[in-house]
C-alpha cells in the first residue's frame, strides 16, 4: 500500500500559503498547517475537512521557539515535507525602517525558517528523507526600491537555504527555494487600499505592468511550484532558487 506523504505548511490560512494548502490537500497529503490567525485557520480547516481531505490546523507565532516546539509535538514523528512560507512585509527604505520594524520581519521572515526547520528537521531524518523548500523572493536577488528590511530578510532565507542543502544532502533531505515576484494575494488588495484609496485600479494595472509578462502571478501558480520541489519527480534537484516572476528578473530591459 502506497504511504500516504504528510506536509506541514506554514502560514497556510490566506494568500500563496492557502493556495499552497489547499492543493496539496487535494492532491491526497496529510496535510498540517500553521498559521497566527486562528480564526483563518479555523475557517479553512473546517472547509477541507468538509470536502474529506485529511488536514489539521494548529495556531503557532514561527517567531516564538516554544509555540513551534509545541506545535510540532503534535505531529506524527516523521513528516515528508516542509514548506516554510510564512512571512510579513515592509515597505521603506533604511531611513524608514525603524528598529521595531526591523527586528518583526527578521523575527517572523528569519527566525520562523529556523524555529520551524529545526523542529522539522529530525521528523525528515526519521523519514529516511524528504523536502524544505522556503519562500524566497526576488527582493533576494536584486535591490528593490523601498524594502530594506523585506530584502534583507529575504537574502538570509536564500543563505539559510543553500547552508541547509549542504549539510543535509547525506540524510536525503533536499533544500530550495522559491523567489516570486509580484503575486495578486489579499496583501496587495490591502496595501492598494491603504495607500492609493480612489486609485486602486490605476496603480495595480501600474504594479502589474512591471513584469514582463504583463500580469502578476496567481497565488495557485506558486503552490504548483511548490508541489513540484516536493514530489519524487525533483529528486535530482537540491541547493536551488526558482524565480516566478513573469520575467521580471531575466527579461528587464
Amino acid at each position: 500500500m502506497k504511504k500516504v506523504k504528510t506536509v506541514v505548511i506554514t502560514g497556510g490560512a490566506s494568500g500563496i500559503g492557502l493556495a499552497i494548502t489547499q492543493l496539496f490537500a487535494e492532491k491526497g497529503y496529510e496535510t498540517i498547517f500553521l498559521d497566527y490567525n486562528s480564526n483563518a485557520g479555523t475557517e479553512v480547516a473546517t472547509s477541507l475537512s468538509k470536502k474529506g481531505y485529511k488536514v489539521q490546523f494548529i495556531q503557532t507565532d514561527v517567531s516564538d521557539f516554544n509555540s513551534v516546539k509545541m506545535a510540532f509535538g503534535q505531529m506524527p514523528e516523521t513528516i515528508d515535507v516542509l514548506v516554510n512560507n510564512a512571512g510579513i512585509s515592509h515597505v521603506g527604505n533604511l531611513e524608514e525602517t525603524s528598529e521595531e520594524d526591523f527586528e518583526r520581519l527578521f523575527q517572523v521572515n528569519v527566525k520562523g525558517i529556523y524555529t520551524c526547520s529545526n523542529a522539522a528537521i529530525k521528523k525528515l531524518k526519521a523519514n529516511g528523507g524528504g523536502s524544505i523548500i522556503n519562500m524566497c523572493s526576488v527582493a533576494a536577488t536584486m535591490g528593490l526600491p523601498d524594502r530594506f528590511a523585506y530584502s534583507m530578510t529575504k537574502g538570509a532565507v536564500l543563505s539559510m537555504t543553500l547552508s541547509i542543502a549542504r549539510d543535509y544532502v547525506s540524510d536525503n533531505i533536499r533544500c530550495n527555494c522559491i523567489s516570486p515576484g509580484r503575486v495578486h494575494t489579499p496583501f496587495v488588495d490591502g496595501f492598494l487600499a491603504k495607500n492609493y484609496p480612489g486609485q486602486e485600479k490605476e496603480m495595480f494595472a501600474k504594479l502589474a505592468a512591471t513584469q514582463p509578462i504583463g500580469r502578476m502571478g496567481k497565488p495557485e501558480e506558486i503552490a504548483g511550484m511548490v508541489y513540484y520541489l516536493a514530489s519524487d519527480e525533483a529528486s535530482f534537484i537540491t541547493g536551488s532558487n526558482f524565480n516566478i516572476d513573469g520575467g521580471f528578473l531575466g527579461l528587464k530591459a
